[in-house]
């Protein structure tokens, strides 16, 4: 195991106490044939190299070492005779939802040890860390305790990122009869980015249900009793965000629905107003057009007939304008 990733962290917990800490790599094969031990190890960028150390050490199984490899997979969750395979996203949103980064993750499942395996650096492990130091009386749970750490943090991130969408949707919401939610390109963009995102997260959370279900099943031996609650707290979690994602999907498109009907009522006032307006100029020019005429009418020549005309034309405009007043289309 002479090559390592660009960044290994490990960790050795003993009896339920974390003993170790930021061993060397080659160590690790060392400390699972010692009883009562607990390792975790994360790499974070690894190696074709990497991949192989592992596969030798753990016992791992091809297919699974495979998936970890290539990117984008679907969450999911793989059983192999002494391990399982996890496949999951982390999230979280930006400008209120209108961007999200995900960040990928695989988990590889034994008795006595639990590997992470990130692409980048974008999910951040010290939070993780810093759970299971938080919770350091249920390391005794074995492997189930630090993935419990992992998952209660990535499920606790999809909830983070549904509530900052809700928040902004709330905002549009709010602004859409105020004129405060900017102009009608800002608010389509921002709905459209909205709805965009959230099939995105429903992608994601979706089949974490399925996911953390299996997990607390008694013939994987993963979760033992103490741990349970615990797992049917983050599994009421995923629960909640996949039921919220639904009804924020359904909010972002009457959002939509609603804002060109708003358009389509200010475009129809709009119209009103300017046909009043039009059918006002339309009097006093079909009034003077007709003593433009160029033959001899009424009053033609005369003082009282300019009188009249003019009487006419500001009779006729006045109450034009009082009628459209009244039917509020001025």
């Amino acid at each position: 195991m002479a090559e390592t990733a660009r960044s290994a962290r490990t960790r050795l917990y003993r009896d339920g106490k974390l003993e170790l800490e930021g061993f060397p790599v080659p160590e690790i094969s060392d400390h699972l044939a010692e009883p009562g031990t607990l390792v975790w190890l994360d790499l974070c960028a690894p190696s074709p190299k990497d991949f192989e150390t592992i596969t030798e050490e753990f016992g791992l199984h091809e297919l699974a070492v495979e998936d970890a490899r290539h990117e984008h997979q679907r969450p999911k969750l793989d059983r192999y005779r002494d391990h399982c395979f996890l496949s999951m996203y982390a999230v979280c949103a930006h400008q209120g939802g209108e961007e999200l980064s995900v960040s990928e993750l695989s988990v590889f499942v034994t008795d006595k040890a639990l590997i992470t395996i990130r692409p980048d650096d974008r999910f951040d492990m010290d939070e993780v860390v810093a759970r299971w130091d938080d919770g350091a009386a249920l390391a005794e749970n074995g492997v189930g305790y630090l993935l419990h750490g992992l998952l209660d943090q990535v499920v606790d991130g999809h909830f983070r990122a549904v509530q900052e969408m809700d928040d902004r949707i709330e905002e549009i919401e709010e602004g859409l009869f105020d004129g405060s939610a900017g102009s009608t390109e800002d608010i389509q963009r921002a709905t459209f980015a909205l709805r965009k995102n959230l099939v995105r997260l429903r992608r994601i959370v979706l089949p974490m249900r399925e996911m953390v279900n299996t997990l607390m099943r008694r013939d994987l031996r993963i979760v033992c009793d103490p741990m349970m609650p615990y797992y049917q707290d983050v599994y009421d979690h995923v629960l909640r965000v996949t039921e919220w994602t639904e009804s924020l999907r359904d909010m972002v498109g009457s959002i939509m629905e609603t804002n060109l009907t708003i358009q389509g009522n200010r475009m129809n006032m709009i119209m009103k107003k300017v046909t009043s307006w039009a059918s006002i100029v339309a009097v006093p020019t079909a009034v003077t057009g007709f003593y433009g005429q160029n033959v001899p009418y009424p009053g033609f020549g005369t003082e009282w007939g300019f009188l009249v005309s003019t009487g006419v034309t500001v009779a006729l405009s006045v109450g034009l304008y009082l009628g459209f007043k009244r039917r509020d289309w001025i």
